[in-house]
């Protein structure tokens, strides 16, 4: 317990770097292992896009109290994304041991939404979402692909509760921009 105290400090005193990636800018392609509702597959950003808009989420690590409310938040909010036609994501460098647990557990994911792995950061560093002050984990940075592979929208900020209402109204604004497709 005190263990998990000390890195919820941490992450609290960790600043996220700025994300850099900004609408219009061609979203780095991945594959990285995943999870949802406790089943293993391979996520693929370019096979979820030829299915709608992809909401990306990066998070710090599994099982931490901030952690927790956003994937708690995306849960809650999946069938608003999914009724304008997207998907959603999350990925984390932190405790990725533990995703598949926390990828059923009813009040995180709950299977709503798959998670993945990013070892070392790589796929958080090519998006420009890692922490200031340990590069090794992702910031709390949201994005919002278009189906063109392009960034939509971008939202950075260490608060999680937040993330679901920005991407939410990212993905409204892109289907109006689209007329409703």
């Amino acid at each position: 317990m005190r263990r998990l105290v000390a890195f919820a400090l941490a992450l609290a005193l960790s600043t996220p770097a700025l994300a850099a990636l900004k609408p219009g800018v061609a979203a780095p392609a991945f594959t990285a292992p995943a999870y949802l509702a406790g089943q293993p597959f391979t996520f693929d950003l370019a096979d979820a896009l030829k299915n709608g808009p992809v909401v990306l989420y990066f998070f710090p690590a599994a099982f931490t109290p901030g952690c927790n409310v956003e994937a708690a938040a995306f849960s809650q909010a999946i069938d608003k994304f999914k009724a304008q036609g997207a998907s959603v994501i999350g990925i984390t460098a932190g405790n990725t041991d533990r995703l598949e647990e926390f990828s059923k557990d009813t009040e995180k994911c709950a299977g709503k939404f798959p998670v993945a792995a990013d070892e070392g950061a790589k796929i958080a560093r090519s998006f420009d979402a890692t922490m200031t002050m340990k590069p090794d984990l992702s910031s709390r940075t949201s994005y919002l692909i278009g189906k063109d592979g392009r960034i939509a929208a971008e939202f950075d900020a260490m608060n999680p509760n937040q993330h679901v209402k920005e991407m939410l109204e990212a993905v409204g604004a892109l289907q109006a921009k689209r007329g409703g497709k």
